[in-house]
């Protein structure tokens, strides 16, 4: 019997004359989705204490300080006397050039200036190079609460906006589980109990996979490019098996089959087969579902009895990585579909004589 999606041997156009319409389908709601307007001191201290090399000197008791904006600023100006514009909401960074000057002025003055400077508001201060804060700078830091870091870094603003970045990166939480597939990122979605944990450890114990984070994804966009996903700390390694319970996949299958976070490169949502139920035969379309502002590739794969749903989601994974690639089977087979039909046709080369 022919194909419904198989052109007959006259149908020049191939396969995309048959494309059907695609299956409606839509990230499953979130528990939360949201874009931080702003991050306390010791959210940015304990993201970054280990990249940045913090270590905190004074104002121990500011670190519930707010901090408004994704950028650290130069306050060299500002301890001029110049406040006009003076962006007291961002994280404060003094380098040589503001110790070299503060370090200069009489000690009076010195007071003054940054007495006027911890008196706006301003979150917390990073000392970079290893720089010693003044003994002004502490004592007002801690009249002031406000939280003085020391870093030995000599490229601190650039790694800064980067652990900045994340914090303020818009972020979801939705109900999925989150694998790794021969290191490409894949989403699974589908009902509770569509059989995605199972999935999952299908592929682990095949050591075709590593698990990121079961039943909740914690999804964040950063760079305005990259979905990461990841899970909760609590729950890492550890995944929901019907049936049995409980289980730590880290301590069964070894360390590599966990990982902490994972770029998401592909979705794909499980449904129950039905009668009717329109399912994608020749690849041709290729179909996305919107996360956070952005499009990433997703399928869908029917589940029912006698299926081996994991084998099929790690083809899913090859054949999105060939397109990735280059290399498009239903393209390919469409072209030689229309190659061989142009040749049937008369007049095309293959004719009798």
């Amino acid at each position: 019997m022919e194909s419904k999606n198989t052109p007959s041997a006259n149908d020049i156009s191939g396969l995309s004359s048959r494309k059907t319409t695609p299956p409606l389908f839509k990230v499953p709601a979130s528990t939360s989705e949201s874009v931080p307007k702003q991050i306390t001191v010791n959210q940015f201290y304990e993201a970054g204490k280990n990249l940045l090399g913090l270590e905190l000197i004074a104002g121990k008791n500011g670190m519930g300080k707010l901090i408004l904006e994704k950028v650290v600023n130069r306050p060299a100006l500002a301890l001029t006397g110049y406040y006009k514009h003076f962006a007291r909401g961002r994280l404060q960074l003094f380098g040589a050039g503001e110790i070299s000057y503060l370090s200069d002025l009489r000690s009076e003055i010195q007071h003054s200036v940054l007495e006027t400077f911890f008196s706006k508001g301003v979150p917390a201060i990073v000392v970079s190079r290893d720089l010693a804060p003044t003994q002004t700078m502490v004592e007002l830091a801690d009249k002031y609460n406000v939280p003085i870091f020391r870093s030995h870094q000599d490229v601190f603003a650039t790694n800064a906006t980067i652990v900045l970045n994340e914090l303020f990166a818009p972020q979801a939480i939705i109900h999925a589980t989150l694998i790794d597939v021969t290191g490409v990122g894949v989403l699974l979605c589908g009902d509770s109990g569509a059989g995605k944990s199972e999935c999952a450890l299908s592929l682990i114990e095949r050591n075709k996979c590593a698990l990121v984070a079961d039943d909740m994804v914690k999804i964040r966009l950063v760079d305005d490019n990259r979905l990461i996903g990841t899970g909760k700390d609590v729950g890492f390694g550890f995944m929901e098996c019907r049936g049995i319970g409980i289980i730590n996949v880290a301590s069964m299958f070894g360390i590599r089959a966990v990982e902490k976070e994972k770029k998401i490169d592909l979705v794909i949502s499980f449904v129950d087969w039905k009668e009717g139920l329109d399912e994608e035969r020749t690849g041709l379309e290729q179909h996305t579902v919107n996360i956070l502002g952005k499009e990433i590739p997703w399928m869908q794969i029917a589940v029912r009895p006698g299926r081996d749903v994991a084998r099929l989601v790690l083809i899913a994974v090859m054949a999105h990585s060939l397109r990735k690639g280059g290399h498009d089977p239903a393209v390919e087979f469409n072209n030689r579909i229309i190659s061989n039909n142009r040749r049937q046709e008369p007049g095309g080369g293959n004719e009798e004589i």
